[in-house]
């Protein structure tokens, strides 16, 4: 059997009694980092008297998580498998989704613990009304890539939440700022650590309240709902228009962020 574990994102009180039963009585631990697990397993041990037997740890993370699953057996869940990633809730921008699909098309019994998890935490945190919301995770880093991702995630309609690394959270401070300088925004900084901190307003505010010496650390923001951008052109219509298939294809890359060689290439195969 296999169990998605949760772990605490940052207060080591938030772990659960199922999560620790579960960490005390399995044979096999599959982890995201090794290192991280066996310091958390050594802390519940201290505090908490976390008994354990001995346990085998193999390490799965985003790099090997395919690789893993490919030549892996059934039989490999007749012992209690758990996985868990560093912190929060495994699947959620972490590995853990392969796993459960490879129990899915299987037929290997497979089970999830509830627990800690930072993005519904900074939702609620967010004190925004509209209930219906959205995840980006990561957003890209650069380019045009990250600059269409931006666009889906403040022009849908719902609330939306990403996550940020530090060394990239002033740049998307600065973006918010330029895009929409008045949508209110929610950033939660080291949720549930000492240096918890909550910053709420306007995002061209956002500018002043969190500087850049304060940056340091993990980040959730979440963003206001706005008004859903949608385009009322096809690409029917916009091959009926008197252009170039170069133009065309740059245009309905613009709206539907397809690639424009591939675009292009698939337009001129069109007669």
């Amino acid at each position: 059997m296999l169990t998605l574990v949760p772990t605490p994102i940052g207060n080591i009180a938030d772990i659960s009694l199922r999560a620790m039963d579960m960490l005390s009585h399995a044979d096999i631990l599959l982890c995201e980092d090794t290192r991280v697990t066996k310091k958390l397993l050594h802390i519940l041990s201290e505090r908490y008297n976390l008994e354990r037997k001995e346990q085998e740890f193999i390490s799965l993370h985003s790099h090997n998580e395919k690789a893993f699953i490919e030549k892996t057996s059934k039989d490999f869940f007749d012992v209690n498998v758990v996985y868990v990633s560093d912190a929060g809730m495994p699947g959620i921008s972490d590995p853990g989704q392969l796993l459960v699909r490879y129990c899915q098309d299987n037929g290997v019994e497979y089970d999830i613990l509830p627990g800690a998890n930072a993005l519904l935490t900074a939702f609620v945190a967010s004190g925004f009304v509209n209930t219906q919301m959205l995840f980006f995770g990561f957003l890209p880093h650069k380019g045009k890539d990250r600059a269409q991702a931006l666009q889906g995630a403040l022009h849908n309609g719902f609330t939306t939440i990403v996550y940020e690394a530090p060394h990239r959270l002033d740049k998307l401070i600065k973006e918010l700022a330029s895009e929409v300088p008045d949508r209110r925004v929610f950033f939660a900084k080291e949720l549930t650590k000492k240096y918890q901190n909550f910053f709420h307003g306007s995002a061209k505010e956002m500018i002043k309240q969190i500087p850049k010496e304060s940056i340091k650390g993990e980040w959730v923001v979440v963003i206001e709902a706005g008004a859903a951008r949608q385009s009322t052109l096809s690409e029917k219509d916009i091959l009926s228009l008197d252009m170039s298939k170069k133009t065309a294809s740059k245009l309905i890359s613009k709206i539907t962020g397809e690639n424009i060689k591939a675009c292009y290439e698939r337009l001129l195969d069109i007669e």
